[in-house]
């Protein structure tokens, strides 16, 4: 069976608020645990709504309290908003209370808007994210002779790190560090093709001996077709509302996205990773993403509007992929 994971990025449903989207996820983490997949990644975003997963290290240390051995991480940090001490000190001092059950994705992209990424960054705006990403790992290694600079916890704690990205440059950082690669493709599938032959291609044994891919799909699994297209409504209606300048609460399911029909097909095209309806066409769908892309990994998102009916979906999901190796 090919190793599955789960992205959250801790929705806040219409009627909803944070401390209860905190509690759906922490029941997700649980049930994922039980499930057998290997790995619960939570998502950096500020500013926004309908996402609870600001404090995206903090998130983390809950789950992992919260669950026995299900690896956790981050899908991902937004490096350019930290200082990579901060970083290593976090993900050091989890790894030490907890174990080695972290990963650390690093992502390149604000996570936000203009203004919040300046209140995030003041006084230091300069982009050097493979210098950050170099100092960070570092950090996490054993110390060195004579270096003045240390992150304690964290120093000889060596928390997997991920490259995450939706381009090129990203594909090329990982291949050339040596680092495993997770592409963000449920949101931003223009460059998958190029972006993992690039990344296998170029790729430089590093931190890891061989290329290590993982693919980002939606998956909405129901009992029907039908149910499971009106769950993935909620997020084809969300992502229209983010892109038209109005982010909000994750939208209850509906027959119909409200927007322009340039909208939708935006929307649609952005998010069209996908894997929707029945446990069968889950599979089939799945099935199809692995043979075309030969991922090492495969990590399911699904923003839904109703936690229990997420927790199904993804139920759902894991027996789906119970047939793919």
């Amino acid at each position: 069976m090919i190793p599955h994971s789960i992205l959250d990025l801790v929705p806040i449903p219409e009627g909803g608020d944070a401390a209860g989207s905190i509690r759906n996820s922490t029941a997700l983490a649980q049930r994922a645990e039980a499930l057998g997949y290997s790995r619960y990644w939570l998502a950096e975003h500020h500013n926004m709504p309908g996402i609870a997963s600001s404090a995206t290290t903090v998130l983390i240390g809950h789950i992992a309290a919260s669950t026995s051995k299900i690896r956790v991480g981050s899908g991902g940090i937004m490096l350019p908003n930290h200082a990579p001490l901060v970083v290593a000190e976090q993900f050091g001092t989890l790894a030490t209370i907890h174990g080695d059950r972290f990963d650390l994705g690093l992502g390149r992209a604000p996570g936000t808007d203009g203004a919040t990424m300046h209140a995030l960054r003041r006084g230091r705006m300069q982009d050097n994210f493979p210098e950050e990403v170099i100092e960070l790992i570092g950090l996490l290694n054993p110390p060195q002779p004579g270096q003045h600079v240390r992150a304690i916890p964290g120093e000889g704690t060596q928390v997997p790190v991920w490259i995450l990205g939706s381009s090129l440059y990203g594909a090329q950082l990982a291949a050339h560090l040596g680092l495993p690669y997770a592409f963000a493709s449920h949101f931003a599938p223009a460059a998958l093709e190029e972006a993992s032959e690039i990344y296998r291609r170029m790729f430089q044994p590093g931190i890891t001996d061989a290329p290590r891919f993982m693919l980002a799909v939606n998956a909405f699994a129901a009992e029907t077709e039908a149910e499971a297209r009106l769950l993935r409504s909620s997020q084809l209606q969300g992502f229209v509302n983010l892109r038209s300048g109005m982010p909000g609460p994750l939208p209850a399911p509906r027959a119909e996205i409200a927007g322009s029909a340039q909208a939708i097909q935006g929307a649609e095209q952005a998010l069209s990773i996908a894997a929707v309806g029945t446990e069968a066409m889950v599979g089939d769908a799945l099935q199809a993403l692995v043979k075309k892309y030969q991922p090492d990994e495969l990590i399911l998102s699904g923003q839904i509007h109703d936690p229990a009916a997420r927790i199904a979906s993804f139920e759902i999901a894991a027996r789906a992929l119970a047939g793919i190796g």
